[in-house]
């Protein structure tokens, strides 16, 4: 189990990146990365099984919302 990201570890990245980012938005930086780190682990526990690559799908083959709307304009 990897540990949470603290607010200096997430300044230090930020830098790195280019990003000089305030004192008062380390904490929230930290807190979002741990957020999405943590959406990305259960998304990677997932057992998607026999279920085809995206590039085979087709919207029209069932999504009924689509079809109701496969005319509407933007």
């Amino acid at each position: 189990m990897t540990s949470e990201l603290t607010p200096q570890q997430a300044a230090r990245g930020a830098l790195r990146a280019g990003l000089a980012l305030g004192d008062d938005r380390h904490e929230g930086l930290a807190a979002t990365a741990n957020h999405i780190h943590s959406v990305i682990t259960m998304l990677r526990e997932l057992d998607f099984g026999d279920t085809p690559p995206a590039v085979s799908y087709r919207a029209e083959q069932g999504y009924g919302a689509m079809e109701e709307n496969a005319d509407a304009t933007v």
